[in-house]
């Protein structure tokens, strides 16, 4: 410890242990147990003790705990248990009986300072640090310990019961360490005193009637065996499994998350899943017994595993099917797709059969699958048609269940689909049938066939909720490929929800997102072009809807409507059947009056939606109605009006982005005087308030200089010889520009923006300057005339926060000396650095909190 913090520590201790003495906050509180921490991990907690006595009695007031505040209190605890964390000042410590007055019954167990929260936090988190040796086994096996945390893990305080359980797993997996390793095959009775206690424990919880005790047990398995793989817990694992198995037994099963947690952390662990311990017939009897809104994410997890055997894989399966095998089952008039007529397409597409028995799973360990189930998945085989009615009754007690399970199965399904683990082959067909037909009875269009049907399309008629997720569904089938029938219901479906004037905005943007997949996924046609014949019809057939979008009073459809805009240009702009029907729409006319919406999420995606209009030549901006022969401003001139004074950031941004990527296109309107363009857009970026703005007028200037130097060299760094340097009089003339551009003023400037992302910008583009113009450099010499010496004072003073003054004009010369003196290097790694990177100073911390107490003066306290 340093010897200015030994020299305050014991007038520290003495306001801490003072109740009448104010106590900084708790911030200071977790300093300092930080710092305690340091000191006792890099050296010995007994020398500590030895040469700081203060410690020892700080910690003697929690014999008096009603005098204490509780934060106090709780940080003495922690304190305690971080010194006594070495076994040695752990002896020392119980020499005097100071831990069992701490820990023990004799200490705040059962005063009034218990009754707080951050208190008893304050016990379990010093235990946990004291738990560290055999010493403490012993410690905590007598004093009563255990029998404390056994009862805070029912704690009315959420954090306190959590941390109570994973103390139960810390004591637990220290106690069997030691013996485990010399004897892998410990049996039960042999374990440790503590390990058997808490190992008893958990088997009178698992017996239990109470469901909050079943909890716990299952609480503290779960995270027992998601963190420890030592080969004892197997052991651990047989000899309780039985206890766990007869919680199936009960109607309903108690506490199912929990189980359904432990279960799949079991068959994570790599020491129990590949071993012969009854797992696979527990989770395959647990899928089983369980309600569909249970077994869903167990039936999801188990299909997670890497290896599992093919029946379990196909149970699993099963069951999440099942909730979809319903719908299908009330919508389907024959073995075809809701709605067809006639015979229709098959959904005999392979994916899964029949809910596998507890007994088809018996197969221990071994028989890891390959992915493949060979069985189908019709309408109607999920279970049989005896489970039809089983199916229905999950779905159908009420609004709430059925609208659950829904979501819940169609968000697992999504989660299953990109895995490669999944199924396989993958059920594509009847899935996309079966997401089409939630949508139908959602919007009301589709037909049912049943009781079952009726009651859905009452349960799901208008459900946004439902409806998003089933277009999220939809949008990742997009992946796949189905039969054209299918997908023709697909785009039949999203134009629907796109024209229906009952969708709400939420769903709205699912639908132009999913619409965009399936875009996006369409097969090329054979004979060219972007997309196939199905895919043009429908675009061709939304873009007269897409204006109603765009003059939606919903602000949130307009954006969406703009957005899904920006993609379509973006992908498909250049083929020339939807040019024609772009052009022959109103939409280009539309997107340019909405530059001036009120909402600035809007006129942002506005900006970005003609600024890809422009680059594909889909721009036209129409004659004013009252003046019909005059002449209209430029999209450029319109987009720089917005960046000056638009009073929100979101559309200026989205101009500088645009401009930039204008820029890097060659774009008309920028070819025609690039020089003229870049002068004017950095003179605007230069002076905006939001930092962003200011970082892409950077990107624009780097983009600028890129295409006048040329880009950075990406030679291969092994070759022979480096890359030649740009000549000398090149780079004097490509310099020029950029002095008349005023690009040097504004990078500079930015050099010491208060803003980080802004200086860090400034540092590569003037780090990417220099490089480039190292031959002129080395050719000129070292410069020191009046030109330099005026930009240096200039910028010191910039530096200085005196920024008022403009550099005004540079010569080439001036740039390349500044250059080559500043310190780019130090700046960009000093800007690389966080804001909290130096260590704050513990003296610091000592004296600030001395200064709250009114022990120090006021100029002795320094800010932490």
């Amino acid at each position: 410890m340093d010897p200015e913090c030994s020299q305050l520590l014991p007038a520290l201790c003495a306001v801490l242990a003072d109740p009448r003495q104010p106590v900084a906050d708790d911030t200071c509180l977790e300093k300092l147990l930080d710092w305690f921490k340091t000191i006792a991990d890099a050296g010995s907690s007994l020398l500590l003790l030895q040469e700081n006595p203060c410690l020892v009695t700080l910690l003697c007031p929690v014999l008096k705990p009603q005098d204490l505040s509780p934060r106090v209190l709780a940080f003495l605890l922690r304190l305690a248990g971080i010194l006594a964390a070495q076994e040695d000042c752990f002896q020392h410590l119980q020499q005097g009986d100071l831990l069992p007055r701490l820990f023990g019954e004799a200490g705040p167990l059962g005063g009034a300072a218990w009754t707080a929260p951050t208190v008893r936090s304050g016990w379990i988190q010093g235990l946990c640090s004291l738990t560290q040796h055999p010493s403490a086994l012993c410690f905590l096996a007598h004093s009563g310990a255990v029998d404390t945390i056994f009862s805070l893990q029912g704690d009315s305080s959420l954090f306190v019961a959590s941390a109570a359980g994973q103390l139960l797993v810390h004591i637990l997996g220290l106690s069997m360490q030691a013996p485990a390793e010399g004897h892998p095959s410990l049996q039960p009775a042999h374990w440790p005193a503590c390990a058997q206690k808490i190992v008893g424990h958990i088997e009178e919880s698992l017996r239990a009637t109470a469901t909050p005790q079943v909890t716990q047990a299952l609480n503290v398995l779960t995270t027992m065996f998601s963190h420890c793989h030592d080969p004892w817990t197997q052991v651990l694992w047989v000899h309780l499994s039985p206890l766990v198995a007869c919680l199936l037994e009960k109607d309903p099963v108690p506490a199912a998350h929990s189980l359904v947690d432990l279960l799949l952390s079991v068959a994570r662990s790599p020491v129990l899943s590949s071993s012969s311990c009854g797992l696979w017939d527990t989770l395959a009897q647990t899928l089983s017994r369980l309600r569909a809104s249970q077994a869903g994410p167990l039936a999801l997890g188990i299909l997670k595993l890497q290896e599992c055997p093919k029946a379990l894989r196909a149970q699993a399966f099963a069951v999440l099917l099942q909730p979809l095998t319903c719908v299908l089952e009330a919508t389907t008039q024959a073995p075809g797709l809701p709605g067809s007529s006639g015979p229709g397409l098959q959904c005999g597409v392979a994916a899964i059969g029949p809910v596998a028995s507890s007994e088809a799973c018996a197969g221990r360990g071994g028989d890891p699958t390959d992915g493949e189930l060979p069985l189908a998945w019709p309408p109607g085989s999920v279970g049989g048609t005896a489970d039809a009615p089983l199916t229905a009754g999950m779905l159908l007690p009420s609004k709430a269940a059925c609208v659950g399970l829904l979501c819940q199965t169609l968000a697992h399904l999504e989660l299953l689909q990109p895995l490669p683990q999944r199924p396989s082959p993958w059920p594509w067909a009847p899935l996309l049938s079966a997401a089409v037909t939630i949508l139908r009875l959602c919007n009301g269009s589709a037909t049912p066939t049943s009781d079952t049907g009726t009651h859905l399309c009452a349960f799901l008629a208008g459900c946004v909720r439902v409806q998003r997720a089933a277009l999220d569904f939809l949008g990742t089938l997009s992946q796949g490929t189905g039969p054209q029938e299918l997908v023709t219901q697909v785009f039949a479906i999203l134009l629907e929800y796109l024209t229906s004037p009952d969708s709400s905005p939420t769903v709205l943007k699912k639908a132009f997102q999913a619409t965009l997949q399936w875009l996006q996924s369409s097969p090329k046609p054979s004979g060219g072009g972007d997309l196939e014949p199905h895919a043009q019809l429908f675009l061709r057939e939304l873009l007269p809807v897409l204006p109603k979008r765009l003059c939606s009073p919903c602000w949130d459809v307009r954006d969406s409507g703009l957005e899904f805009l920006t993609q379509t240009v973006r992908r498909w702009g250049g083929q020339a059947g939807f040019r024609h029907a772009l052009l022959a729409s109103e939409v280009p006319e539309l997107t340019e009056q909405l530059l001036r919406d009120p909402e600035s999420y809007v006129r942002a995606s506005a900006v970005a939606a003609m600024g890809q209009l422009s680059s594909r030549g889909l721009h036209i901006i129409p004659a004013s109605p009252g003046h019909p022969g005059a002449q209209q401003k430029s999209l450029l001139e319109e987009l720089l009006h917005i960046l000056s004074t638009d009073s929100e950031g979101f559309p200026r941004r989205a101009v500088m982005q645009v401009f930039t990527q204008w820029l890097r296109d060659s774009h008309a309107d920028v070819a025609a005087d690039t020089e003229h363009f870049v002068a004017r857009v950095l003179r605007v970026a230069s002076q905006d308030l939001d930092w962003e703005v200011r970082a892409q007028g950077l990107e624009l200037a780097l983009v600028f200089l890129e295409q006048t130097l040329g880009q950075p060299s990406s030679s291969c760094p092994y070759a022979m010889t480096p890359p030649a340097a740009a000549p000398p009089s090149l780079v004097a003339q490509a310099l020029q520009p950029f002095c008349r551009v005023q690009l040097f003023d504004f990078a500079f400037r930015a050099l010491f923006d208060c803003d980080r992302p802004v200086a860090q910008k400034s540092c590569d583009l003037l780090l990417f300057l220099r490089a480039k113009t190292a031959s002129y450099s080395d050719q000129q010499g070292s410069s020191s005339g009046p030109d330099v010496a005026s930009l240096e004072a200039a910028l010191q003073r910039w530096q200085a926060g005196d920024q008022g003054q403009p550099l005004g004009d540079l010569e080439p010369e001036a740039v390349v000396a500044v250059l080559r003196s500043l310190d780019l290097e130090g700046l960009r790694g000093a800007l690389a650095e966080s804001s909290d990177h130096a260590e704050q100073s513990p003296l610091s911390l000592l004296q600030d909190m001395l200064a709250t107490a009114g022990i120090l003066g006021e100029n002795e306290a320094d800010c932490y």
